[in-house]
């Protein structure tokens, strides 16, 4: 074991170049910027942001699902190190039965002419960590067990499933290849309130007893709250606060993070209302505003904000934010 991170970026950036006319110059669409993230092992870890603010990219920058534009991602588990910016051929497919994805939609995630069982032994097949159908078979019910699926859903196809039995189908094939890490990409959007917490009550648990480590990707910050240990926000690209868990929902600190938990929706009458409405919508990441890039929607920015980009600092033993006026704003 070490106390390294399991998965670490650095100034991690993902451009992806647009078609343009033949008269006018190309553009490029700037993902994620300079990203900077470090996940610790056995950690629930949540990235949150409006729509378009780059989470799904950075999370599968961090799988080697898209290519690296600059930076490098680094993993280490104790066993290997891999730098993924370099990643290739045997290494890489090494890497892909440690590090794996849950994906959003349940209903497109599966295979409508593949049964239960060949869903979930697919990974165990391609990437040949099995040695005969026994042994595979054996490795499908022990993680169909603890995704609470049952021999008799083995033998069905995914039509046969609701949205929250579909979603376990999904994390059993996720998690069959024994991975030490994985991202859940918007794993319960699609889901009833219901069955949102039912599948998050079984990834906790199943975290806890595999010591698998997350980046749990959400636009909602009460689901973020249940399950997550460190939140990271991100906008435009960037990430502009990260802290515990606690501590970001007690006392936010950029004026980005206070808007998202306001907006928070409550039972209690004397809340509502309180809300603070962002103006406008998010920047073109084809092309961003000079400086702070939420300067253009933020009520508190100034002079230096619309010319220099803030950096993340140290606000906290744990706590990060990227906000020229941070310090003023506590105070008031």
């Amino acid at each position: 074991m070490t106390d390294k991170p399991l998965i670490s970026a650095r100034d991690l950036s993902v451009h992806y170049p647009m078609r343009g006319n033949v008269l006018g110059p190309k553009q490029v669409v700037r993902a994620v910027e300079g990203v900077n993230i470090d996940i610790e092992r056995s950690n629930f870890y949540g990235l949150v942001g409006e729509s378009g603010s780059g989470k799904t990219t950075l999370g599968r920058a961090m799988l080697k699902a898209t290519p690296i534009t600059h930076g490098d991602v680094t993993y280490d588990d104790g066993q290997v190190r891999y730098n993924l910016s370099t990643l290739k051929g045997a290494e890489l497919k090494d890497y892909r039965s440690r590090a794996q994805l849950i994906f959003q939609d349940p209903y497109a995630a599966l295979s409508p002419r593949m049964t239960v069982r060949d869903i979930i032994a697919e990974p165990l097949e391609v990437m040949g960590l099995t040695k005969s159908r026994e042994e595979t078979d054996q490795r499908v019910r022990e993680i169909a067990a603890k995704c609470r699926l049952n021999l008799e859903h083995l033998r069905r196809f995914p039509h046969a499933f609701s949205g929250g039995q579909r979603q376990r189908i999904s994390i059993a094939r996720a998690l069959v290849s024994r991975p030490q890490f994985v991202v859940a990409d918007e794993s319960v959007a699609a889901l009833d309130v219901s069955i949102q917490a039912d599948v998050l009550n079984l990834l906790k648990s199943i975290q806890q007893d595999m010591g698998l480590t997350f980046l749990f990707i959400s636009h909602d910050l009460s689901v973020v709250a249940h399950i997550c240990d460190h939140v990271a926000v991100m906008y435009l690209g960037r990430l502009v606060e990260t802290a515990p868990t606690r501590d970001l929902f007690a006392a936010p600190q950029h004026p980005y993070t206070k808007a998202l938990l306001s907006a928070i929706p409550s039972l209690d009458p004397d809340d509502r209302g309180k809300a603070q409405k962002l103006e406008g919508e998010i920047p073109s990441p084809t092309n961003p505003p000079p400086g702070c890039k939420f300067q253009t929607r933020c009520p508190f920015a100034i002079d230096i904000c619309r010319t220099l980009e803030p950096k993340l600092e140290k606000s906290g033993k744990e706590h990060d934010v990227a906000c020229h006026r941070w310090k003023e704003l506590m105070e008031e």
